[in-house]
């Protein structure tokens, strides 16, 4: 699940992007092929890189869930207490 934080860097990602992509299409669309597909390639891959690319920002969160991880840890559900 994504928090808040996620979604406004996401949104504001796709805020860069559809204009591009947009943009791409109709390039596309009136026979500029290869200024058309390069800014659809580049939309695409500024959500992609966005979406999967840890950046320096997101480290100190990742390394705050492997703490936690490592800390609590998870209760049995297989428990026998006869």
């Amino acid at each position: 699940m994504a928090g808040i934080i996620d979604t406004i860097t996401f949104a504001g990602t796709l805020i860069l992007a559809v204009p591009a992509a947009l943009a791409g299409l109709e390039l596309v669309a009136r026979g500029n092929t290869v200024v058309g597909a390069t800014l659809v390639g580049l939309a695409v891959g500024l959500v992609v890189l966005e979406r999967y690319l840890t950046s320096p920002t997101d480290l100190p969160g990742l390394l705050a869930k492997r703490v936690v991880g490592a800390v609590v840890k998870k209760p049995d559900t297989e428990s026998n207490e006869d």
